[in-house]
């Protein structure tokens, strides 16, 4: 709007600027044009009524009946409303109304130009004629002053003016200017077009860019509210993963105080029984006694490095998932001696070291839960990716249970889905009679980019 506003104000201001110049021009021309295409003429006409002014300063009556003659009657004496012809002095030779023959008048400007050799012509809009049919009319004129040429020598001897009745000019000219400011409005009017449809085609673009802005603004914003929601869920995931690990840590030392520890103060109590310390006991006493307390150190041991081996991980930071999953598989059945269905994704990609960690316990932890509370029945392993996640599934054939009944300090379930969570990945649960499956999905773009 401010564009048609200012712009058509700018463009009219020129229009009429640039008009006024082209008409004066055009109007210029015409007249310099008509002035001396009659002028030609008359000096065709009259040129061969004069003497030699060279050697004539005044006209014989017989020129001057001659040029009464020509310029009273016909065409020429209908076109010229006056005549006059002039001498270097002033001097009027020849008046068509007579009344200022043999008058000698300062001469004007025009008059001084046409004894320069120039012609030279004024269009004047109402003027009063002097002599010919419109005697006494106000009458638009031509004031033609045409220099008379010695034939021989080419000088300037007198200087015609004559007064041309300009009707026909006048509707010309006015002919010309209709044109010309038609002309000029029509290019005016095209540039401005031009112009307006260049702003409106930049103007839409701008709101096309402005619409696209804003709703890759809403967009940003969407993302910013989800990160925050992510973000105050892994803080969230943080905190009772601090929790989780103070409770891992008390069923440790639970596991190392009921088992390891009361197996080997049980072997102590034994080394310091009768059956050791007495020298008089058979020696099979003795024997079956250490053999006893072996016994129980050997139990201690064993526990202690099934404690080990389900808190160290193996190096897995720089295997890749295939090699992680049939690492967590192959370690489950040997430790339970059942079996486990794998099914591996043809494409693979690379993962950093905290989601290979994350897929390593899940597995682990998974199969753990199928083998104690489903009798590690038709357990299978599968793994996938699907559109730039990786989803890992741990599924087997037991009697299910209700996860509505799962407590919320349970260690085994809550503590993957705070592990899986606290990444940005989602964990979820299915547990029907026909058997239980878990699954996680970690979104490889959005730990590259944390």
């Amino acid at each position: 709007m401010q564009f048609l506003l200012v712009g058509g104000l700018i463009s009219l201001i020129a229009m009429v600027l640039v008009g006024t110049v082209v008409t004066s021009l055009i109007e210029a021309a015409v007249t310099r044009n008509s002035a001396a295409a009659t002028a030609l003429y008359v000096d065709s006409v009259i040129a061969p009524l004069l003497p030699d002014m060279q050697q004539n300063e005044v006209l014989s009556d017989t020129v001057t009946r001659a040029l009464d003659e020509t310029l009273g009657q016909g065409a020429l004496g209908r076109r010229l409303a006056s005549f006059k012809l002039w001498r270097g002095d002033g001097t009027i030779l020849y008046s068509s109304d007579g009344s200022s023959t043999g008058k000698q008048l300062p001469l004007d400007k025009d008059v001084e130009n046409a004894f320069s050799g120039d012609i030279t012509a004024d269009y004047e809009r109402s003027g009063l004629a002097e002599s010919g049919a419109e005697r006494g009319k106000n009458l638009p004129l031509l004031k033609i002053y045409n220099p008379i040429l010695q034939p021989w020598s080419g000088e300037v001897v007198a200087v015609a003016e004559f007064h041309e009745v300009a009707t026909d000019f006048e509707r010309s000219l006015w002919n010309a200017r209709v044109r010309s400011w038609l002309a000029v409005a029509g290019v005016t009017l095209g540039f401005f077009l031009i112009l307006s449809a260049i702003v409106f085609r930049g103007s839409r673009t701008i709101d096309r860019q402005r619409h696209a802005l804003r709703g890759r603004v809403g967009q940003l914003s969407d993302l910013l509210d989800q990160n925050r929601a992510l973000h105050a869920r892994v803080q969230r995931a943080s905190e009772r993963a601090t929790a989780l690990n103070e409770s891992y840590l008390r069923r440790i030392g639970a596991d190392l105080h009921d088992g390891p520890a009361q197996l080997i103060a049980l072997a102590a109590l034994r080394l310091d029984s009768k059956s050791v310390l007495d020298p008089g006991v058979g020696s099979s006493a003795r024997e079956a006694e250490i053999m006893g307390i072996k016994g129980s150190l050997d139990e201690a041991l064993h526990e202690i490095r099934s404690i080990c081996n389900g808190l160290v991980l193996p190096h897995i930071e720089a295997a890749e998932i295939p090699d992680i999953l049939r690492r967590a598989v192959r370690a489950h059945e040997q430790r339970t001696a059942t079996k486990v269905d794998l099914t591996l994704s043809e494409a693979q990609y690379r993962l950093p070291a905290s989601a290979k960690i994350c897929i390593y316990r899940f597995v682990q932890e998974a199969l753990n839960n199928a083998f104690r509370h489903g009798g590690g029945r038709n357990q299978r392993v599968v793994q996938a990716w699907v559109d730039g996640c990786v989803e890992v599934e741990v599924a087997d054939g037991g009697p299910g249970f209700d996860p509505a009944s799962i407590k919320p300090d349970s260690l085994g379930l809550a503590g993957l889905r705070e592990r899986i969570e606290s990444l940005g990945g989602q964990f979820t649960l299915e547990s029907t009679p026909k058997g239980t499956r878990v699954k996680l999905c970690l979104n490889k773009n959005q730990m590259e980019h944390a």
